[in-house]
């Protein structure tokens, strides 16, 4: 196949052609002789290519391709759909890195529910993709045999995965390199040769800290010795508990600074008493500024090592802004992989921690001293498990709204800002959260959320993103992500891992399907694609989507968390959604009286194929008493419904009249290109509406910092006091201030059990 491959030359399009086979992002190929012949001797401006899978000829322009090598060309084979290899063509670092993989290699795996850790252990076509046509190739997969914590995470293992490579059942991942990335900088993967020819000054020596790449934990170890085994440096370095020896390949060196107290930045609370030590300890992913010639600039140290001819430890930087020489290569090498000019290569002790996140010795931008010493004292009078009750409408005014108020957005955090907002600034409803006991490891992230987060937020209206920040920081080091710092997350990864992996709190949502109950914390909005809907509320949205899923609910929950239907982030399925302030839920529960939807007495059938009859009303599950049943189901057309009987408790009179069970709206989560705002509704009147966006203003620059805004939007209340057909006709850029974001970007509806709420 090598030498079939060998003799051809493949090319991805990279413009418009209005060819039928090979359109923009096909890879297409053609004989190394054919292009000699048109395109090096005769200087044709067109060749005729083969796409990719296809017989057929193509006559395409020269100046419209990019010649790939062989192996780029198998990588991207490995991608489905032309949009997405031109994507990935594009980024230039990731496929350059892939070219470079081996086995063996460490990685994490990207784009399931969390990042997961592996190894790859196999390179090479998934049996599907294979093709035995002549000049053509197989898409490159890469196995991974998943390790430590993420081992039973996998979907392949066995007998199964035989055929690429040996791992445990359910250990194993077969994916294309577009979801792997290298946990080890190629810095720290050193040959034999090269860590031999290092200077000894540069290499660790007995007494020196250091970390350990495959310690999730970040702790600190201390080097006891340094040595020689079969040809390869080793370190023997040590913690509290463990001991071990290992290739020096595998640790880096951490320095350690003089500064002010309290400014700890990059290892575990529990490993350093800020009280005690005045050391700041900069590692991989730590925040950083240093001074640039004209300003200060702002990044997160991707690599720490030695480069060819220095000899100081220096740090590859991923920089905040385009200021940069690479994208993470020097002098030809590749040390770590970014955007073009965000990279930059300078002496490790010339950082010194991002003071917009460290603990401040004087007022932070943006507030004044009194502010922040007034902050100051509030933190230290707060006991451990004290919390501050959320805010009223009638204190809305006076906390929330303005400038610099809500939650303080830094670097692709939105997504975390408007989803704490939400839960936490009007509401008690997940409050559970912050006082479950919990495991010593995850009480700092629980300490961080009440003491940092929501008691600041709640008393004084405004939180810093140094706070933000500290949490995230925190949940990069539990393992979660080890982008958690730096890149944008979807709202419900979060609040998944918040509330299930940090918290344990018991699953808001418990859902029966086919006698089987599952549970969530979210609920993905589905729709079949028969449905009738133009302008739908919630209301509307959620039964449709338990009707066509064969869906109910176990019990009513205390909270309800809705995704509306997306198609990803940027394409939504309605122009516009109508907010349904309250959410009658009786006729999605599996047991509890439910009453005819014609006469009003207790229903004992249900009739799923009456749902979208025309004839009933738009919203609400078909339920009838025996008597109304029979009439509806005596014209021919609908004899052959299939019929359901209720569930009805144990023991109950029928005499008794039960409320519905109904749910209140308290937030709504909004994107638009990719940044998340919340609307919190505060009160019980219509017009009682905040708007809070994490980042709507910024002061300085380059240099400066975000400011929150909160401003009241009454128009919402306006808007969805109006008949539906009014409603329906508003055209969306000609709505009043922030209430088109509300009814045509919604991304995450929110709801509330009052008679629930207290009790789990």
């Amino acid at each position: 196949m090598e030498s079939t491959k060998s003799d051809v030359k493949f090319f991805i399009l990279t413009k418009i052609n209005h060819s039928k086979h090979v359109q923009r992002g096909s890879l297409c190929s053609i004989s190394n002789s054919r292009y000699e012949s048109e395109y090096i001797t005769r200087k044709r401006a067109t060749i005729h290519v083969t796409g990719m899978g296809s017989n057929t000829e193509e006559v395409v322009l020269i100046s419209d391709m990019v010649l790939l090598s062989t192996k780029e060309a198998e990588l991207l084979y490995a991608l489905d759909g032309n949009d997405t290899r031109l994507k990935w063509f594009q980024e230039k670092t990731a496929l350059k890195s892939a070219v470079g993989l081996t086995i063996d290699t460490r990685v994490t795996v990207m784009g399931y529910i969390q990042d997961l850790q592996g190894i790859i252990r196999y390179i090479g076509p998934f049996t599907k993709y294979t093709y035995a046509k002549p000049n053509t190739i197989s898409g490159t997969f890469f196995g991974i045999e998943l390790q430590g914590n993420d081992k039973g995470k996998g979907q392949y293992g066995g007998i199964t995965s035989k055929s690429f490579f040996q791992c445990e059942n359910n250990n194993g991942l077969l994916v294309p390199f577009s979801k792997i990335q290298p946990i080890v900088p190629s810095s720290l993967t050193l040959s034999t040769q090269q860590a031999s020819s290092q200077k000894h000054s540069n290499q660790i020596t007995k007494g020196e800290t250091v970390r350990y790449v495959d310690d999730k934990s970040q702790a600190l170890w201390l080097v006891m010795g340094v040595g020689d085994q079969d040809g390869e440096p080793m370190v023997n370095i040590t913690t509290d508990d463990r001991t071990i020896n290992v290739p020096m390949n595998f640790v880096t060196r951490v320095i350690t600074e003089h500064k002010e107290p309290n400014l700890f930045l990059g290892a575990s609370a529990a490993s350093v008493e800020p009280q005690t030590y005045s050391e700041t300890v900069l590692g991989v992913d730590s925040l950083i500024e240093f001074n640039l010639a004209e300003c200060v600039g702002y990044g997160v140290i991707r690599w720490i090592g030695v480069v060819p001819d220095r000899k100081d430890t220096m740090c590859g930087l991923e920089l905040e802004e385009p200021r940069g020489t690479s994208d993470g290569t020097f002098k030809g090498k590749r040390y770590f992989s970014c955007p073009p000019k965000k990279a930059l290569f300078v002496k490790l002790e010339s950082c010194r921690p991002d003071t917009r996140f460290s603990i401040p010795s004087s007022a932070k931008p943006g507030i004044t001293f009194a502010h922040q010493k007034h902050e100051d004292e509030d933190t230290r009078h707060e006991g451990p498990c004290d919390t501050v009750e959320h805010i009223q409408t009638d204190q809305v005014d006076r906390i929330l709204i303005g400038r610099m108020k809500g939650i303080q957005g830094h670097c692709n955090s939105c997504y975390m800002d408007a989803a704490l907002f939400s839960l936490f600034s009007c509401t008690s409803v997940l409050d559970s959260l912050l006082f479950k006991t919990l495991k010593p490891e995850d009480e700092e992230i629980q300490n961080t959320l009440l003491r940092d987060i929501v008691n600041p937020l709640r008393s004084k209206g405004f939180v810093e993103g140094r706070h933000i920040m500290k949490l995230r920081q925190q949940l990069l080091n539990h393992g979660y992500s080890h982008t958690f710092t730096t890149h944008e997350k979807d709202p419900e990864e979060f609040l998944t891992i918040i509330m299930q992996h940090i918290m344990a709190l018991e699953p808001l949502l418990k859902l029966s399907t086919a006698g089987k109950v599952q549970e969530s914390y979210c609920y993905q909005i589905f729709l079949d694609q028969n449905h009738s809907l133009v302008l739908p509320t919630i209301q509307q949205l959620l039964e449709h989507s338990f009707h066509s899923n064969g869906l109910k609910l176990a019990e009513a929950p205390s909270c309800l968390i809705l995704q509306m239907p997306r198609f990803g982030k940027k394409f939504k399925m309605f122009e516009k959604i109508i907010p349904s302030l309250e959410l009658d839920v009786t006729d999605l529960l599996t047991e509890g009286p439910q009453y005819c939807i014609l006469c009003g007495q207790i229903a004992l059938i249900e009739c799923t194929e009456c749902f979208k009859d025309p004839v009933f009303s738009q919203t609400g599950f078909k339920v009838f008493c025996e008597t109304c049943s029979a009439q509806v189901h005596s014209p021919s057309e609908r004899q052959a419904h299939r019929l359901s009987k209720l569930l009805l408790p144990k023991g109950f009179q029928e005499s008794l009249r039960v409320p519905p069970e109904k749910m209140e709206l308290f937030a709504v989560l909004c994107i638009e290109t990719s940044h998340y705002v919340s609307f919190v509704k505060h009160g019980p009147k219509s017009q009682d509406w905040i708007f809070f966006d994490s980042m709507a203003d910024r002061e300085g620059g380059l240099n400066g910092y975000n400011i929150p805004v909160i401003e009241a939007c009454p128009e919402v209340g306006e808007y969805l006091d109006m008949p539906p057909a009014e409603l329906a006709n508003q055209v969306p850029r000609d709505m009043k201030g922030v209430a088109k974001r509300l009814f045509c970007d919604a991304y995450m509806y929110l709801y509330r059990n009052p008679a629930l709420e207290f009790y789990r």
